[in-house]
């Protein structure tokens, strides 16, 4: 970054105000903090977009063996439920790629626009898939559709986390950042809630024929209402404070990306690991669970989807506290714990899923919710703390998605194929045991960042 643009910039934005508002100096306007009414519609604009988001991916993963029906019927249960989640695999290549658009559009025009123009992808991508053919309609081209539209959805959903949880990092009042970026998380887990109560009454009141034939494609169809929901709320918002003041000031990064590479690149490498964890044990809790259960452990779907319905319903929960929790202690100490707890007590938590009744296997989920909820009531805000305002929707988009490209768009394919290869149904716990040490390490090396006010530059 040229020093003397960064040194006018900074002289531009002084007298920056409780919500981060600033103007260029003789300029009488007096900035205030965004009124509860403002912070609650920015709330709303940004869990109704993340929820749209997991809903999809939720309802995708809990149908997973039933999609692996519907486009792969020519393999065996075990390979078309592998092919099934080699498209969910795949539709997060892009999602790096997508990370960088967005992100560039969010630093560059405004986190609103960029957020109000993913969430109307999302739900149209979302919305076709309810209208796709079959693989009995027309043959390999079905295959080839849904990976298409996967790979659609992987795009524009690359902006909707970060782009949310940035959002109401710089509308959040000092003190409660934690708190209010947990709901980023929060709506993500209220989708895969929804989702999973929609597949359970599916199983519930269908049956596997009716299923295979059209009740896959109903959830689907709740994106379009969803999406144009959400993106109402969101094109009536105004941008956020720091975001305006950078604007006002014209201390806006030209390249956020170039920016990062050559600025912030031990951020970059922070960031990508503590996200590790968060990719594998969020894939491999809160969707591939149920079928992990149900395929491996011998558990009905019904009950499998039931006890993954009441361990959300608790992560909800766990989540607002942990978010809370971090502005108390620090995201630091919080996401070090979670790496521990998770390094110490994942194998045993599976070990006891061998053999257990419905009610244990539902208080060993919740348990693996409330470690989560550690991690990931705390993510969003320490990524948002660690990069300035100028580069902030870029460096949490990119590095964001890339571990979850790697690592957690993988993972339930990669927890099917380690337990076919090796044998042993702890495999899944002991590559989560990995995700949380390299997690670990990267926090070691990490700052407390919940102290200090956010960074414009």
């Amino acid at each position: 970054m040229d020093t003397r643009k960064a040194v006018s910039g900074r002289a531009a934005t002084a007298g920056i105000s409780q919500a981060g508002l600033s103007f260029p100096p003789g300029n009488d306007q007096v900035a205030h903090a965004p009124d509860g009414r403002l912070l609650k519609r920015a709330a709303m604009a940004s869990f109704i977009g993340n929820f749209v988001e997991w809903f999809d991916y939720a309802s995708y993963g809990y149908l997973a063996t039933i999609i692996a029906v519907v486009f792969f019927p020519k393999t065996d249960p075990a390979t078309g439920l592998l092919a099934a989640y080699a498209v969910f695999a795949i539709s997060f290549i892009v999602r790096p790629i997508g990370g960088i658009v967005w992100g560039h559009f969010g630093d560059k025009i405004g986190r609103r626009t960029a957020l109000s123009l993913s969430i109307l992808i999302m739900s149209a991508s979302t919305f076709v898939i309810a209208f796709l053919p079959t693989y009995a309609q027309v043959g390999v081209m079905a295959p080839i559709l849904l990976l298409l539209v996967r790979l659609i959805q992987g795009f524009s959903a690359s902006g909707e986390y970060a782009g949310a949880s940035a959002f109401l990092a710089e509308y959040a009042p000092e003190g409660k950042r934690g708190l209010y970026t947990s709901i980023v998380p929060a709506s993500t887990a209220a989708g895969l809630l929804f989702g999973s109560i929609f597949v359970a009454v599916l199983h519930a009141v269908l049956s596997t024929e009716q299923i295979q034939s059209f009740g896959w494609r109903l959830p689907f169809l709740l994106a379009a209402p969803f999406g144009l929901i959400g993106r109402y709320i969101r094109v009536r918002l105004e941008d956020t404070p720091k975001f305006k003041a950078l604007e006002i000031s014209h201390h806006l990064a030209r390249a956020p990306v170039r920016e990062l590479l050559s600025v912030h690149r031990g951020k970059m490498l922070i960031a990508f690991g503590v996200t590790c964890l968060n990719a594998v044990a969020f894939y491999l809790v809160l969707s591939y669970m149920p079928t992990y259960l149900s395929t491996e452990m011998g558990m009905g779907e019904t009950e499998s989807f039931i006890a993954a319905t009441i361990s959300l319903t608790a992560y909800i929960g766990f989540i607002f506290i942990m978010g809370a929790l971090s502005d108390r202690v620090g995201r630091k100490t919080m996401l070090i714990g979670a790496s521990i707890l998770f390094a110490l007590l994942t194998v045993p938590l599976f070990k006891g899923l061998v053999g257990a009744g419905f009610l244990t296997i539902v208080m060993i989920q919740i348990g693996f919710g409330a470690l989560l909820t550690m991690n990931d009531g705390t993510l969003p805000c320490f990524l948002s703390e660690i990069f300035p305002t100028r580069v902030r929707y870029s460096g949490f988009a990119f590095c964001f998605n890339a571990a979850n490209a790697l690592f957690g768009g993988t993972a339930p394919f990669v927890a099917t194929w380690l337990i076919h290869a090796t044998g042993s149904k702890l495999a899944p716990a002991w590559y989560m045991v990995g995700a949380a040490v390299v997690a670990l390490v990267a926090m070691l090396a990490s700052r407390e960042t919940s102290r200090e006010p956010l960074a414009d530059d």
